[in-house]
């Protein structure tokens, strides 16, 4: 590889790492006018019995912002990149981020535990965490058992992190970074392509609905595979 070549993949892995480290602040505390997930969920899930209505909703509420051109740049604002990406793609990312931890809590996941947090991260770019993870020994698995969650340990974390940077990369980012990123990082291709609109944030939900099924009150997750 060449120092050209180095020097753009490092660009665009700190673009990666810089985004992972801001949605993950979007899912926990919100950005500008929005709430962090887990207050947005409990705030439609009070106007409901049933979490799925409630989910139904965030869902056609995103959908709708994210097809608002004006609401959805205004949000880009917020995010700060080493490289700066369009206002109106980081805003797609912000809604996208929010409505998949929202739809993950409430259907009983929580949003505290790593494995979670990078599922719902792969879950933004329109990956499939299971098989992601699955890349780096990590097995998903649920069980009626009081059994502890291993935590990632920090070399798995760190590969997982930067594995899901470019993933977001790939499907955020400019065009001109999107063609760096598939010549430079093999097996990336296919995250790109998709249209970052609100059709893609229909899509992403979609995803999110398979990827996080509802948790009865005596489920637990755990996650094996990592030594």
């Amino acid at each position: 590889m060449t120092d050209e070549s180095d020097e753009k993949l490092n660009t665009i892995e700190k673009v990666g790492a810089a985004l992972v480290e801001q949605l993950t602040r979007v899912v926990d505390h919100g950005v500008g006018p929005l709430a962090g997930s887990r207050t947005y969920a409990e705030a439609r899930a009070a106007s409901y019995s049933d979490p799925e209505r409630a989910i139904r909703r965030i869902i056609n509420e995103t959908t709708v912002m994210a097809g608002t051109a004006g609401f959805v740049t205004s949000l880009g604002g917020f995010i700060t990149l080493p490289v700066t990406l369009p206002a109106h793609i980081t805003g797609q990312a912000i809604l996208n981020a929010r409505a998949v931890a929202a739809i993950a809590h409430l259907r009983g996941w929580d949003l505290r535990d790593e494995v979670v947090r990078q599922a719902i991260l792969i879950t933004i770019a329109g990956g499939s965490p299971n098989a992601v993870l699955a890349g780096f020994g990590v097995k998903v698995t649920r069980k009626l058992a009081e059994t502890a969650i291993q935590r990632l340990h920090i070399e798995v974390l760190r590969s997982i992190n930067k594995k899901v940077g470019f993933m977001l990369v790939a499907k955020y980012g400019t065009r001109r970074s999107v063609v760096t990123l598939t010549k430079l990082v093999p097996g990336i291709g296919g995250v790109v392509g998709g249209t970052v609109d609100a059709t893609f944030t229909r899509v992403v939900a979609r995803v999110a609905k398979k990827a996080f099924p509802p948790l009865g009150s005596d489920d637990n997750v755990e996650y094996a595979g990592v030594q």
